[in-house]
């Protein structure tokens, strides 16, 4: 019993100690972790909107508003949404990120940023997870075809793109590239039907 009692005190101990080592280090870690999601964040926004000078979060919408599931985008949902401002404070658009759970090797987050007459200024991925050779070839295949656009929505073709709003699929990668264009329609519908964005609004 005395030996039992003696090595639940040594357990304790040290699981007492491993808690205050552990939250000693979070009290040290969490302020450069924030600063540099916080920095991470920057970049991502101004890759979309380099000619923006701030970027300002605004509240999102819950995904069912607007009949989000009866458009067809069930699969995707709108993560956070920056203004995207001028020196002068006066609204260029907005960066909306996305993450659509159709992806070939699970979920894929992107941004976009968008001008207030619907052009897609620019396209940057997040997050991915797909095929090495196949699927991760949407950073160099799909993001630069997006950019510059001003459509309502995209579609993807295998034959060659002939209209702008068609996107060339990755060879190979259809499922990867049905997810993307899903997912940035998603973020134009949200654009139009929750912040009021569209044609003749710049």
């Amino acid at each position: 019993m005395k030996e039992m009692m003696k090595n639940t005190g040594i357990i304790l101990a040290i699981t007492i100690v491993a808690g205050l080592i552990l939250g000693l280090v979070y009290q040290i870690t969490k302020e450069p972790i924030a600063a540099q999601e916080a920095k991470a964040k920057q970049e991502a926004c101004q890759e979309v909107f380099q000619d923006a000078a701030s970027f300002e979060a605004v509240e999102t919408v819950a995904g069912d508003a607007a009949g989000w599931s009866e458009a067809g985008y069930a699969q995707e949902s709108i993560d956070e949404v920056m203004e995207a401002k001028d020196a002068s404070g006066s609204l260029l658009g907005y960066v909306i990120t996305v993450t659509t759970r159709e992806g070939y090797g699970g979920d894929i987050q992107f941004s976009i940023g968008v001008r207030m007459d619907g052009t897609v200024n620019g396209m940057s991925i997040l997050s991915i997870s797909e095929t090495a050779g196949l699927g991760m070839k949407a950073e160099d295949v799909l993001k630069p075809q997006f950019a510059g656009k001003q459509v309502e929505q995209f579609e993807y073709t295998k034959n060659g793109a002939t209209s702008e709003n068609q996107i060339d699929a990755i060879s190979g990668a259809t499922i990867t590239t049905n997810a993307v264009t899903n997912g940035v329609n998603a973020g134009l519908y949200y654009f139009r039907t929750e912040l009021g964005g569209g044609s003749g609004n710049e």
